[in-house]
């Protein structure tokens, strides 16, 4: 069987990667090449909020050889992505611009929930054990340059997933005068630390019983090959893990470096890396580690692999995403009840409708995530409940949503009721194209159908059926044994807007049942 070739560019903070892949349904996924360039972008970013020109020209110079290098292994796709150093630099927009004129490699900058899918994807794709650990209480810990994050996993759900902007390079920057002044610079990381750990803890950790970290970062491979000299695993226990920090701590970060077969330059970001892990293993009780691997070069190879259907996920990805609405949902104590109903009726209208909105199963996903937060808002306040639901969804990361496809969630959420606002006046505060309005338009007219058709939240409808007469009539037929007066006196209210977008005249018919 055929093969794809694809490689994958990820520009970090400390690091620029070129990973190129052998794709195939029968052999899986094998890297045939990694090529790696040490340049701290990071360091400009974290420190002046900028990427300087002299940095620009050398990423661009590495994109030359990336693209002959790509070209040498017939690569017939790529990817390239960035990540915090990058989108955190308030002149990416020239940046980007920069390196597609000058390499022709078009970079694309990815939110931080949209980078921590890719590497979650990895982990389940490449792990045969994924299933079976994650069933039991799981933290997924990805330390990058610039932040942190921890998934939390419970009975094969996803939890919760929360970034601190703590990441190894930050740590080291915001410290870098400490380091030359005090014998005691591993005690001054753990307590800038502490707070964020502290806050953590209490809110999301709580009465949780977290037996595993699966660790993601560049240097705990290292860390396990040393700790296991004489034998191959990807497990640390708790006591092994405590006593290499300490002999770390004993003989210092230079030795240790040297040791593990670490460069000097990367050596300075083994410290702030060890006092991390350290903090979440002391946070969380877990009594061992789990090594992986992975990086964002190998999610966006088995993403690719994917969408192009050469390999089947043996996860389902799309339940995550919904899971971690639910539980953002559950934290904002909106209506259970009231959102089931809601879901079951609002899907079923996108899958009838499907000629008419030409949407996909993405925007259908968007719309299930819609439903089951469009009444987050009212946890703040009452009578502004959908604009306080955008505030919600605009400041929460939802892993796996770009920042476009939560802002397009916040907006359908916020014309739920109230007026829907003219395309340049929303445009002018945000990136939103024309495109994206006329999905938030045709998913809010959905959206408001549903909310109306259980107005009182009672859950009155059993049953609901949906028929398109004559192109210009949407029939809504529902089974209920309730009396339907609220609903049927706010339907005509909540039409009017779906009749603007489909060109359809809803019509609600109530069957007695019971």
């Amino acid at each position: 069987m055929a093969c794809t070739m694809f490689a994958a560019i990820d520009v970090g903070s400390y690091e620029v990667n070129l990973k190129i892949y052998e794709l195939s349904a029968r052999k899986g996924i094998r890297v045939v090449n990694h090529v790696r360039h040490r340049m701290e972008l990071g360091k400009d970013t974290y420190a002046t909020g900028r990427i300087g020109t002299e940095l620009t020209d050398e990423l661009c110079e590495v994109f030359l050889d990336f693209r002959r290098i790509m070209k040498e292994f017939g690569v017939e796709d790529y990817r390239a992505c960035a990540t915090s150093a990058v989108r955190e630099s308030r002149n990416h927009i020239v940046l980007l611009d920069r390196i597609r004129l000058k390499t022709g490699i078009r970079l694309e900058v990815l939110s931080n929930s949209e980078q921590r899918f890719l590497g979650y994807k990895a982990i389940a794709f490449n792990s045969d054990r994924f299933q079976e650990i994650i069933e039991k209480g799981t933290a997924i810990v990805d330390v990058g340059g610039g932040s942190i994050q921890l998934s939390l996993f419970d009975k094969d759900n996803l939890v919760t997933t929360q970034n601190i902007r703590l990441g190894t390079l930050r740590l080291r920057e915001r410290l870098s005068d400490v380091a030359e002044r005090t014998v005691r610079y591993a005690s001054v990381i753990e307590e800038l630390l502490n707070n964020e750990m502290r806050t953590y803890r209490k809110l999301y950790l709580k009465d949780r019983n977290i037996r595993s970290l699966l660790l993601v970062g560049n240097y705990i491979q290292y860390i396990n090959r040393y700790i296991h000299e004489d034998r191959e695993t990807n497990q640390i226990t708790r006591e092994e893990f405590i006593t290499f920090y300490d002999e770390f701590i004993q003989k210092g970060q230079q030795a240790m470096a040297s040791k593990l077969g670490i460069s000097n330059e990367n050596g300075t970001l083994l410290l702030p890396t060890l006092v991390i892990y350290k903090r979440l293993l002391e946070e969380t009780g877990a009594e061992n580690v789990v090594i992986l691997g992975m990086d964002l070069g190998d999610g966006l190879a088995f993403d690719y692999a994917e969408r192009r259907k050469i390999l089947k996920p043996r996860h389902n990805f799309e339940n995550d995403i919904i899971e971690a609405a639910r539980n953002i949902a559950k934290r904002y104590h909106t209506n259970r009840n009231h959102t089931q109903v809601m879901e079951r009726l609002a899907l079923c209208m996108f899958d009838k409708l499907k000629s008419f909105h030409g949407l996909d199963r993405r925007e259908r996903l968007l719309l299930q995530i819609c439903v089951l937060l469009h009444d987050c808002g009212k946890y703040i306040n009452m009578a502004q409940s959908s604009q306080c639901s955008y505030d919600i969804i605009m400041a929460t990361e939802v892993i796996g949503l770009s920042h476009m496809e939560r802002e397009i969630v916040a907006n359908i959420v916020r014309f739920n009721s109230g007026n829907v606002l003219p395309f340049e006046e929303l445009a002018a505060s945000s990136l939103l194209e024309r495109s994206e309005y006329i999905t938030i338009m045709k998913l809010t007219a959905i959206l408001r159908l549903a909310n109306a058709l259980d107005r009182s939240h009672k859950q009155k409808i059993k049953d609901i059926k949906v028929n398109v007469k004559d192109n210009h009539i949407m029939q809504i037929l529902v089974d209920t044994s309730e009396d339907l007066t609220l609903e049927q006196a706010m339907f005509p209210e909540k039409a009017e807007l779906f009749e603007e977008v489909y060109s359809l005249k809803p019509v609600l018919k109530a069957k007695r049942s019971g």
